[in-house]
């Protein structure tokens, strides 16, 4: 059986209202009821760019779930009246469902990451939680955003029969890649799931628990690799802040 968890209105963006339990449940279902869909793992930054964007807005509001990663997508969450909501953050979602998997006996494919990281991942994880399925993996070359994967990658893909497949090609690429590759895979679950690859394989260092906790991962995370991040979090986060502020105020003029 399917459920549905109730999603929240964020700039135009349907963020489901749902604890990390609850977001495994969900997808086990899923997978026990051979249906199938995506998963979206949604921080400010994805909020921000599905703003500019109406293809990006439409794909991640028509996925199976749209998960709250960052903590103002929580606190949105419970302001609204979902006092339950906690963060579905990518790399957790990703162990818990591993995790869960071990009795079930769902199977896992690997796909994305710099070259080796997909494999070195599956390795990770196996040593991690013994009795893992992992079916294949696969670090694909470089491709623009909405490119169709080689027909003979995507039959590698089926061939091996997994029940979830984790895609790691960064927001927004890997939530194109899942949309659009939906109708052509037989895995009840494609998760675009980012840096989670990263982070497990020890490439890239996660940010303090208390940080994470309290919202402050963006400044780690900036200070890491400011370089690249400085336009996310130097100039998205403060123009959220802003449109946060206009719609809430618009929605309590409309409750007024």
């Amino acid at each position: 059986m399917q459920h549905t968890s109730p999603r929240v209105n964020i700039l135009g963006v349907r963020i489901n209202a749902i604890s990390l339990s609850e977001a495994v449940g969900e997808m086990a279902s899923w997978i026990d009821s051979r249906s199938r869909h995506y998963v979206n793992i949604c921080t400010v930054h994805t909020v921000m760019e599905c703003n500019q964007n109406p293809t990006l807005r439409n794909i991640v509001n028509n996925s199976g779930i749209s998960t709250p990663d960052g903590m103002p997508l929580v606190w949105l969450c419970r302001y609204h009246g979902y006092s339950y909501v906690t963060r579905v953050y990518g790399p957790d979602l990703m162990l818990a469902l591993c995790r869960h998997s071990i009795s079930r006996g769902y199977k896992h494919f690997f796909y994305g990451g710099a070259d080796g990281v997909a494999q070195e991942l599956a390795i990770e994880l196996e040593k991690r939680y013994p009795g893992l399925q992992v079916t294949g993996t696969h670090s694909p070359p470089f491709s623009e955003a909405g490119e169709m994967e080689d027909p003979e990658v995507i039959e590698r893909i089926n061939s091996t029969t997994p029940d979830v497949v984790w895609v790691g090609l960064g927001t927004p690429k890997q939530d194109y890649w899942v949309a659009r590759h939906r109708p052509y895979l037989n895995a009840s679950v494609l998760i675009a799931v980012g840096a989670a690859f990263d982070f497990h394989t020890g490439r890239v260092k996660q940010a303090p628990e208390w940080m994470m906790r309290t919202g402050l991962e963006w400044l780690f995370r900036f200070c890491m690799e400011p370089r690249r991040l400085w336009r996310r979090y130097l100039y998205n986060n403060p123009r959220f802040l802003g449109l946060i502020a206009m719609q809430l105020l618009k929605l309590r003029d409309f409750k007024g």
